[in-house]
């Protein structure tokens, strides 16, 4: 489904993935984006903030297929089996997205900024690809690539490569700074944290 999310009809569509196909170890093995937050499923409160920002939105996931299904967005498991972390996820949304832009986030920041893909197209420039930064500290898995980075990825993954902060240096980047907003950025990785989560943002999203 489509969102008129930005003014001015010249500008780039953007497709959205959002990752939700890792094993969350630290939540017990548990499918984090299915756990719930605040009486829901926590990844529909990052696809409520995503939506409106994004013209095509897809969701990266491994396990529980048919449950994701029911969010109504199109569901990309990854081209392995082998949980080889979120570049599969972005592998695979960047070879079936059908806009020249993709954004990725990942399930577990139900307050992510809503001005996201906008101050991040906003930085990206001339450059390959644009990071979110907190203070110093890059957000990499808040990106807006360009779709023709997908063989970089490819020819990265088939070396044996896993870690976005090791593929982003071969690729020009540039940082969009979301310090008034660094709240926005925190992530849930345990039961407690994402409990406390809720209990601060009683009316999240």
């Amino acid at each position: 489904m489509s969102a008129p999310c930005r003014q001015g009809a010249q500008r780039e569509r953007v497709t959205g993935i959002i990752l939700a196909g890792g094993r969350a170890r630290r939540m017990g093995g548990l499918d984090k984006g299915l756990q719930p937050f605040c009486g829901r499923p926590l990844i529909a409160s990052v696809l409520e903030r995503l939506a409106p920002q994004v013209d095509e939105l897809l969701i990266s996931a491994n396990r529980n297929l048919d449950r994701y299904a029911l969010l109504g967005r199109p569901v990309l498991p990854d081209p392995t089996a082998e949980f080889r972390g979120p570049l599969e996820g972005v592998q695979r949304a960047l070879s079936q997205a059908r806009s020249p832009l993709l954004v990725s986030v990942p399930c577990d920041t139900p307050l992510l900024p809503q001005d996201l893909v906008e101050r991040l197209r906003m930085a990206l420039g001339a450059a390959d690809a644009a990071v979110a930064t907190v203070g110093s500290q890059t957000q990499p898995v808040f990106a807006l690539y360009r779709i023709e980075v997908l063989g970089s990825l490819l020819g990265y993954l088939a070396g044996g490569g896993r870690a976005i902060r090791t593929w982003h240096r071969q690729l020009r980047i540039a940082e969009a700074h979301f310090d008034d907003q660094s709240a926005a950025f925190t992530n849930v990785n345990t039961l407690e944290e994402l409990e406390a989560a809720c209990a601060s943002h009683p009316a999240a999203p």
